[in-house]
Order: C-alpha cells, then structure tokens, then sequence
C-alpha cells in the first residue's frame, strides 16, 4: 500500500482572515472618531447569527474573564457574491487563543475526515464537512466537540469570496509555490515567487487533485497565501474604510458579538502574532468507506490532538472522541497508511505532550 507523504513542516502557520480583521477593526475603530467607530459597530452587529448549539462551557464568561478561548473555523466556497451560507465547508479549523501564555494554536480537521455526525447516525460514517451542510454551525461545532472531547466557545465563517477582496485590498500577495501546476487558468511554477491578485490567490489555493498531497498539500497552500497576506496587512489603516468594511461583513458569520470582539481586541491581541502562533493537523489514512473516499484517523491521532487543544486551553487530559475512530474492516478498502510517527505530525512549533 502506498504512503501518503505528510505535509512539510512550515515556518508560519496560518490565521483566520474573519478574526484578524475585525479584531483589526475593533482595535483600530476608536482612531477614526466616535461616530466611525459607531458606524463599524452597527455593520459588526450585522455579522451575528447564534449558532444554537449546546456549548459545554459558558462562552462569554470566559472570555471576560480572560481565560483561553476556542473559536470554529469555517471556510466555504458557496454564496460568494452574497450571504448564502450553505454547502458544505472546505475547510475547518479550530483556534485556541491563550491571553495567559500568550500563544495561539491553530489545528486543521481536513475536509474528508471520516465521523458519525450527530443527530444523522442514519447517514452512517460521512465526511466532517456534511456537519455543516446538513445541521449549519450547529451541527459542525456538535461534530467537533464530541469528535475531540474539547469546548467550542465560538464559531466563525468566512467565504472564500471575503479573503480575495482582502487580498486585493492590500494590492495582492507574493508566494513561492511548492509545487508547478495550472488551475483556473493560472499557471503556477515551484520555487518561483509570484506575485498574485485575490483570482489568482485563490486559483492557488483551491486546487486538490493535481496535489500528490491532496487536501494536506491544499492546506499547506491555504497557509502561504493566508501568511503572505498577513504579512502585508501590518497596516491596520490601509483596511479601514467604510465600503471594504460593508464588502467584508458580506462573507462572515459568527457568533462573536461586538463585546466579545472588543474583549478579544482588548485582552487577546498580543496572543495572536504571527511569532506566537503554532499549528497541527488531524492526519489520517486513506480509505474508501461507503464507495467514498475519506480519511480515518486513528484513536492516537486523536488523542494526541485532543491533548494539543486542551493544553493550549489550560485544560486537563481527558479520552478523546469516539465518533471519528472507524472500524472500517466491512465496509471500506485503506488505500494508504497512516503516518507512523504522530509526534512530527504538525506545521509548526509542537513539542508534543
């Protein structure tokens, strides 16, 4: 059986567009005068839609309190030119941002991670990103905390459509691609830096079957753009104007109120540079379940990441989910092995446990 390389490790990991530029917003909103201030408040406001999921903790009294938090999230492609959040999501990570130690972690859960979604156990095993499709935020933060027995405080959406009109904002980003290939009519050169508008940007960072990686090798492009950006996004008052600020609240969805941005922007900033930030991913085998294609993590795989998140929360140990260890002996075919060794399996900065 064939063995899927991981991806390789990276010096920066990424960040979410949506929290860094509301925080942005929050941080910088005061500068531009009251009535600014007031105007991004109401258009902030506009972004809030209450997941109705069952949170283990209470969110906003940790967050006032100043304790790690946790956010959802959610990356899709539907609805770009307005706010049609449905479909599935392309992407699913969870954040932990830590004000005590200052440090944020970032753990991606690839797209074809095979569970059990709660409240859809008729389905059987399916793809993490049908949570969303079939149950919205709910259900995704549901699958999530009961996959890694770990607190979702918040969550997050973000269309893809929302980081192209940044990127071109900013007046577009230079990467090196890892690795020649052409999509969307782009042509993309390994080792060559490229400067690339929001189109481009994206072509880069969407395409999955020419990757020999797959979605690993997806994610690994999804951070160099996303580093890229934020690397030339330093300048908080080159995003501040009323019109970008309408563009973006278009692509976002959240259940972060004004306050608890405030309190994120007030007490949580310095945890979220660039130098304070680590990352890892869920990495599975290969497997055919049900005539789909998905990846099977394993009890260890989860524990070990379920351990990353509830450290980087101050949390103590516990046993991880059930809902994403498969018995696949029936009902699927491995078509790769999972990585041997878990404790190298991250992007950067984890020291292990």
């Amino acid at each position: 059986m064939e063995r899927r390389q991981r991806p390789q490790k990276k010096r920066h990991p990424i960040r979410n567009i949506i929290i860094v530029l509301l925080l942005a917003l929050i941080a910088g909103g005061t500068a531009y005068g009251m009535n600014k201030y007031q105007s991004i408040k109401s258009t902030v406001k506009t972004t809030y839609k209450a997941s109705g999921a069952t949170k283990l903790r209470n969110a906003s009294a940790v967050l006032q309190a100043k304790k790690p938090v946790s956010i959802l999230l959610l990356g899709t492609d539907t609805g770009a030119l307005g706010r049609n959040f449905k479909g599935r999501t392309d992407s699913m990570m969870v954040v932990t941002i830590n004000p005590k130690t200052n440090k944020t972690t970032i753990t991606s859960i690839p797209r074809d991670t095979a569970v059990n979604v709660p409240g859809f156990a008729d389905y059987g095993v399916a793809k993490i990103n049908a949570a969303y499709a079939w149950g919205q935020s709910k259900t995704a933060i549901t699958t999530v905390q009961k996959m890694l027995n770990i607190p979702i405080d918040f969550y997050a959406i973000i269309n893809m459509g929302g980081m192209e009109k940044i990127i071109d904002e900013v007046g577009g980003v230079t990467v090196k691609p890892t690795l020649s290939f052409r999509y969307g009519g782009y042509t993309f050169k390994k080792g060559v830096k490229t400067h690339m508008n929001g189109k481009k940007a994206l072509a880069y960072s969407r395409m999955r079957d020419d990757d020999p990686k797959g979605d690993y090798g997806r994610q690994t492009r999804q951070r160099k753009v996303i580093m890229a950006l934020l690397n030339k996004s330093g300048s908080v008052s080159s995003l501040l104007n009323e019109d970008f600020v309408n563009s973006l609240t278009k692509q976002t969805q959240t259940d972060l109120t004004f306050d608890d941005l405030t309190a994120l922007a007030t007490n949580y900033r310095k945890a979220t540079q660039a130098k304070n930030i680590s990352t890892t991913h869920i990495q599975g085998s290969s497997a055919t379940i049900n005539g789909q294609s998905m990846e099977v993590a394993s009890k260890s795989e989860l524990q070990r990441v379920t351990n990353y998140i509830r450290k980087a929360l101050g949390l103590s140990q516990a046993t991880t989910g059930k809902i994403a260890q498969m018995d696949t002996d029936s009902n699927s075919s491995t078509s790769s092995r999972e990585s041997s060794s878990t404790s190298n399996n991250n992007d950067s900065q984890h020291n292990g446990f």
